[in-house]
């Protein structure tokens, strides 16, 4: 930001020429040392890295697993939904004891499961291969087909995690198909009137705070002190602002919403 700042170049050609009234010529070699510096860390394989990693942990919380073939287009009818939900059933039972996202489904009791994202990218990537040929988006619709008095709008964002909400609906875990975030919507708001009802108050900021941390959790299943560097949170001052908002109460917050929220 100094590197395009006026302000900051004028600052800087005072300080490197020792004059209250540098010339352009002067403010233009200060602006260049300003730029000289801002791109200096770009000289660091380290930090490009990074960068790219930074990218790609943005990014995971959008499932494009679905995005590179079309398998179906177009309406799905009864009959075709019927099959889509068929062979879904059919991919659940054969798997069960292969997948680790199935297998934390089956074995853990309702509370302690505890999934990784890499857990359910295998599961969604693992549906789309032959013979079953499925994705998250065509089971929706094929369920919005059948059951429609159940099954709510997965919405225009395809998250990932959709696909918890569309296991534990063919299993008959659960009555209503929706969209996994709204599961962790309603879990968050439980929690928050418990935190109150116990005493523990929140100030306006943490609670803007705590609404991020959740909609990651709903995204990602987990959230970490590192995941507070990457997007939304490094835009609000990252890692520094959250442990100067929640200062000790940080770590253990963040293992009992990572607790609290995913299941």
């Amino acid at each position: 930001m100094d590197a395009v700042d006026p302000d900051k170049h004028m600052e800087a050609a005072k300080e490197m020429f020792e004059t209250e009234e540098p010339s352009d010529a002067q403010i233009q070699k200060a602006a260049e040392k300003l730029v000289e510096v801002a791109c200096a860390p770009f000289d660091n394989p380290t930090f490009r890295n990074k960068l790219i990693e930074v990218k790609e942990r943005n990014e995971q919380v959008i499932d494009t697993v679905s995005e590179d073939m079309i398998l179906y287009a177009g309406f799905v009818d009864e009959g075709q939904a019927r099959t889509i939900v068929d062979a879904f059933k059919r991919f659940i039972e054969d798997n069960k004891d292969e997948l680790t996202a199935l297998q934390i489904i089956y074995s853990k009791p309702y509370g302690q499961r505890h999934l990784t994202y890499e857990e359910i990218k295998q599961l969604a990537e693992s549906i789309e291969k032959p013979p079953y040929n499925l994705t998250p988006d065509l089971l929706w619709r094929a369920y919005e087909q059948l059951e429609s008095s159940r099954v709510r709008g997965a919405g225009p964002q395809k998250l990932l995690t959709n696909i918890i909400s569309l296991v534990r609906f063919a299993l008959g875990e659960v009555v209503i198909l929706e969209p996994y975030t709204e599961e962790v919507d309603r879990r968050f708001e439980k929690w928050l009137s418990e935190q109150e009802k116990s005493g523990r108050a929140f100030t306006p900021e943490q609670r803007e705070w705590l609404l991020m941390i959740k909609d990651h959790i709903a995204t990602s299943l987990s959230i970490g002190i590192d995941d507070f560097e990457y997007t939304p949170f490094n835009e609000r001052g990252g890692a520094v602002k959250v442990s100067q908002l929640f200062g000790h109460d940080l770590e253990p917050l963040l293992n009992e919403l990572n607790k609290v929220l995913v299941a």
